[in-house]
C-alpha cells in the first residue's frame, strides 16, 4: 500500500467518522488471523509514513561504521517477511512469485545484509507491496487451528502466530533504524 493510499484511507476515515478509529478489524476468514493481518498492515502504514521524509539521496547512504542503508533495510524487511511466511508458516520452498521480487540473498560474505543499492524509495515500496499482497493472499484462508499449530524445524519449533509476531517486531525494529538513518542524514 503506497503512502498516498494510506493518507487517502486515513482522510476517508476522518471524513466519515469525524475521528480516527484505531482498531484491528479482521481481514481474513478467521477473525483472529484477520486481526493479526490487520496488525501487519498497521505496522506497514507506520513504515510508509516514515518513508515519506526520505529523499533520493538518503536511500543508498551508508553512515560511518558497519551500518546499512535505508534501501538495504527495506529489502531486508521484505525478504524476511516473505521467508518467514513462505517457509515457516506455509512450509513452501521459495515460490517463484517471491523469487522474482527478491533476487538477492539475505546476507553476503562476512554476514552483512545484501546491499540493495541504486533503487528508488518507490521501487522498494513496490517490492514491499508485492510481498505483502502475496502474504495476505496466502494467509487470509488460514484456519485458527493452523495458525496456532507448532511446526518443527531444524533449529527450533515455531507456530505461525509467533512467526507473525516476529515479522511485526522485525519491521518495527528496522523502521526505527530507518528513521535514525533519515534523521542523521538530514542533520549532517
Amino acid at each position: 500500500m503506497t503512502v498516498a493510499r494510506v493518507d487517502w484511507l486515513r482522510t476517508l476515515v476522518r471524513m466519515t467518522t469525524e475521528r480516527e478509529v484505531l482498531a484491528l478489524h479482521p481481514m481474513a476468514d478467521d477473525p483472529e488471523v484477520g486481526r493479526w493481518l490487520s496488525a501487519l498492515e498497521d505496522g506497514r502504514r507506520d513504515t510508509l509514513k516514515e518513508l515519506a521524509g526520505v529523499t533520493p539521496e538518503m536511500v543508498d547512504w551508508y553512515p560511518d561504521g558497519p551500518l546499512n542503508s535505508i534501501g538495504t533495510l527495506l529489502y531486508h524487511i521484505a525478504l524476511i517477511e516473505a521467508d518467514w511466511v513462505a517457509t515457516e508458516m506455509l512450509g513452501l520452498d521459495e515460490p517463484s512469485e517471491l523469487a522474482a521480487l527478491l533476487p538477492w540473498p539475505d546476507r553476503v560474505e562476512g554476514g552483512h545484509l545484501s546491499p540493495a543499492d541504486g533503487l528508488t524509495v518507490a521501487a522498494h515500496v513496490q517490492r514491499l507491496d508485492g510481498v505483502r499482497a502475496w502474504v495476505l493472499e496466502h494467509l487470509k484462508p488460514m484456519t485458527n487451528e493452523d495458525f496456532h499449530r507448532v511446526r518443527s524445524f531444524e533449529r527450533y519449533d515455531a507456530a505461525p502466530d509467533w512467526a507473525l509476531h516476529h515479522v511485526l517486531q522485525h519491521e518495527a525494529e528496522h523502521r526505527s533504524h530507518i528513521c535514525w538513518l533519515r534523521d542523521t542524514f538530514a542533520a549532517r
